[in-house]
């Protein structure tokens, strides 16, 4: 288009396209001030929402970790109580069934010697009876080769009668009660028994040693009877087989011992064979019926009438395969009624064939009840604590907005040109202080306001001052914390370190304050010894071989130098506990007269352990050069902490130096750390602690 004949185009384009842009701008202006309020928060918000979610994520991090560490506590206590069952029944195991072995070998030792003739029966049955009131046993007795023997029974626990028998086949045994002193005293039945049916005397004369042999049994006059029996074979001069003794315990009572175990209500402890038949229960439930012939026999612990203890069995023979695949403690997990169950199965076994299982199963909810109460009181208690603080955060923001909403509509009025404008104070401190500077602004606005634009540089340098005043007090109140808190932790460190002192101090005060006497009586005794040996040269053989198992004339060299190491042991520990005292100094932390060399002293006493020799150096030397001759007046505790420090840093850069070497030049320039003290003049001391090693760089 030809703009030249066309002038009016022109005009009117140009005038339209001013119109545009100025229609544009206005549009801006007004639209984006107004989308932008779309994303403004009010204060009250911004100080309110992330204080709910701190309290909220508080809440449930506080819940979640209670949960863990309850979870975590629960397998731990589990652990704990099953252990300790475990090591509870393994150790009544032990000393309920050593007792008959130790016995029968005691009365194997007493024929061998001819203190017990067994051809006298009536001294023998009262030997037997009188073992029988210290021990708890079922019966103790004898069975010859020809079919005789006597013993004493106590089948129902409580009543001793005498059994004794001879070689017939029928009639053979007759029982007596005895009165208080164990003699006969009437009869009480005849009936036929044979020895060599019975696994007690067959079992050891197969195996050719003393052997465990489990008997089950059911007497009318004894009521049921399921006993372990310690058998020994005893034989003459030439090796030939006289009889077999026979110490019997009742079974029965392991099933009371586990009935008294606390190990909860619903828990359970049994011990199993490993062919998987019941030895014992905490259940109360007999391990055992009674069959039409008078016998017994046992239950398989999988077919048990206690629930728990089949399905315990149950699980292990699914898992493992069976009882008898299990040579170690094993811990599972299982499911009965619906609750979970920790169980624990350790093996136990007796040198002379007893080769059992120990099962203990304990719920989960015997632990979680007191921890689910408490954790129910948590979260009440945290949502009570979040309520409460939603509300206390509703509140505090209201208080704090109110006047700082004043304050935006005062400035807000400033901002249109209504300079007469007056705040009311706060009771907050900061705001009180800010509403206060605001009224005194507005009214410094006001009187110079026409001059304000002549004194902009100077209220800016004003400004800048005061800003770096500002700096400055915060720099130093920052170092003033750090310097409380380095006081407060130096602090903490010397009380424990005192009090680790202080609790060491006692025993070893003990022990060393004990030694003497020790060494003195030692030293009688082995007097007392020598004069023995004086007095009678020839010992017994006895005596001759025991000393010569023990070792007597080594005993009598080492002893007393065993003494002087545990003396020269505790006298090293009073030591160190005494440089860990000298070293805290939680008694001077003020101003203290002291010497300065003890506290040194101290310090190398403490770090002795690094001036030692080490595989990768030899030891470093210290060299003391002290000339200072009297105590000086300064803070001791803080002082001998400056000492750790230095002397710390030393052995670094003695250990660097020597990182860097070779081993020859370790060998010949080893590390070496000097000590000088020496008064400048009556008012200063110098401590100088110097080092060998590679120094400091010039950059650092």
């Amino acid at each position: 288009m030809n703009l030249k004949k066309n002038p009016d185009i022109l005009l009117v384009s140009t005038q339209t396209s001013l119109s545009l842009w100025e229609y544009h701008d206005r549009l801006m202006r007004f639209s984006f001030p107004k989308i932008r309020s779309l994303f403004k928060i009010s204060l009250q918000w911004v100080l309110i929402i992330p204080f709910l979610f701190q309290i909220f994520g508080t809440v449930g991090l506080v819940g979640y970790l209670s949960f863990q560490s309850g979870r975590e506590a629960v397998e731990t206590l589990a652990a704990e109580v099953i252990n300790d069952t475990n090591d509870v029944v393994a150790e009544h195991l032990s000393s309920y069934l050593e007792m008959p072995q130790k016995l029968t070998q005691m009365n194997a030792d007493a024929i061998r010697r001819g203190v017990l003739d067994l051809k006298d029966h009536e001294r023998s049955a009262h030997y037997f009876w009188d073992q029988m009131q210290l021990y708890d046993l079922t019966y103790n007795g004898i069975g010859m080769i020809d079919g005789s023997g006597y013993g004493i029974a106590r089948y129902d626990g409580q009543t001793a009668t005498l059994e004794e028998w001879t070689g017939d086949t029928k009639d053979n045994i007759v029982t007596y009660a005895l009165d208080a002193q164990g003699n006969p005293d009437e009869v009480l039945g005849v009936w036929t028994w044979s020895n060599f049916e019975e696994s007690w005397y067959t079992n050891p004369i197969n195996a050719g040693k003393p052997i465990w042999s489990i008997v089950e049994t059911y007497l009318e006059q004894g009521g049921s009877v399921v006993f372990a029996s310690a058998s020994r074979p005893i034989y003459d001069p030439q090796g030939k087989l006289l009889g077999m003794l026979a110490a019997d315990v009742q079974l029965l009572k392991l099933s009371d011992f586990l009935e008294n175990l606390h190990i909860g209500q619903s828990g359970s402890v049994f011990i199993v064979e490993r062919d998987g038949r019941l030895i014992a229960n905490s259940g109360g439930i007999s391990p055992f019926i009674v069959k039409p012939d008078h016998s017994t026999e046992r239950f398989l612990a999988s077919a048990s009438p206690e629930l728990l203890v089949q399905q315990v069995s149950q699980t292990i023979q699914e898992q493992f395969g069976g009882f008898h695949n299990l040579d170690q403690a094993t811990e599972l997990r299982l499911k009965f009624e619906g609750e979970p169950y920790f169980v624990s199965v350790h093996p136990w076994q007796e040198a002379n064939g007893l080769d059992w299982l120990v099962a203990v199963a304990v719920p989960e909810s015997e632990f979680l009840a007191e921890i689910n109460a408490n954790r129910s009181n948590t979260i009440a208690l945290c949502l009570l604590a979040l309520g409460a603080a939603t509300g206390f955060g509703f509140a505090t923001t209201r208080w704090i907005i109110h006047p700082i909403l004043q304050l935006n509509q005062a400035s807000s009025a400033i901002a249109t040109g209504n300079l007469e404008q007056t705040v009311q104070g706060s009771p907050i401190l900061e705001l009180d202080g800010l509403t206060e500077s605001f009224n005194y602004m507005a009214g410094q606005l006001r009187d110079s306001f026409t001059a304000l634009e002549a004194s902009k540089e100077q209220l800016e340098d004003r400004v800048n001052d005061r800003t770096a005043e500002l700096k400055a007090t915060l720099i130093e109140l920052r170092n003033t914390q750090a310097q409380v808190i380095q006081n407060e932790k130096m602090s903490s460190l010397g009380q424990l370190v005192a009090g680790i002192a202080h609790e060491i101090n006692n025993p070893v005060n003990f022990i060393y304050g004990n030694l003497s006497h020790t060494e003195a009586y030692v030293k009688d005794l082995l007097g007392l010894v020598k004069l023995y040996e004086q007095q009678y040269p020839e010992p017994n053989p006895a005596i001759e071989a025991e000393a010569e198992a023990i070792d007597w004339d080594f005993i009598q060299t080492d002893l007393p130098q065993m003494l002087t190491s545990m003396q020269t042991g505790t006298e090293r520990i009073r030591a160190i506990v005494l440089s860990l005292r000298n070293f805290s100094r939680t008694d001077e932390s003020a101003l203290k007269t002291v010497d300065l060399h003890e506290g040194i002293d101290s310090t190398l006493m403490i770090l002795k352990h690094r001036l030692k020799a080490q595989s990768e150096r030899p030891a470093i030397e210290v060299v003391k050069n002290y000339g200072l001759t009297a105590s000086i007046e300064c803070y001791p505790g803080p002082l001998n902490q400056v000492f750790m420090n230095i002397i710390s840093n030393a052995i670094d850069a003695l250990e660097e130096r020597a990182e860097q070497q070779t081993p020859e030049e370790r060998e010949c320039k080893p590390g070496i750390m000097t000590i000088r003290t020496r008064f400048v003049d009556d008012q200063w001391a110098e401590v100088a602690i110097a080092d060998n090693g590679l120094g400091i760089p010039d950059d650092l």
